[in-house]
């Protein structure tokens, strides 16, 4: 049984990328589209923010460690 969302040939629409790329055109996105999009990349800001510490730690670590 087809889904209401299918073509009626059974073949699927593309679905648009779950990823955003800079500079992408953005007058094709409905609201809750950019709303993903937006949150998306908040969660990206964060995993980044997370790698730069832990980075930090271990550059620390390191430098006092040969430091001695």
């Amino acid at each position: 049984m087809a889904r209401e969302d299918d073509d009626p040939f059974g073949v699927a629409p593309p679905k648009k990328p779950a990823t955003h790329e800079i500079g992408q055109l953005l007058d094709t996105l409905s609201v809750d589209e950019l709303d993903e999009r937006v949150a998306l990349l908040k969660a990206e800001i964060i995993r980044l923010e997370e790698a730069k510490v832990a980075k930090q730690a271990s550059k620390l670590a390191a430098d006092a460690f040969f430091k001695s």
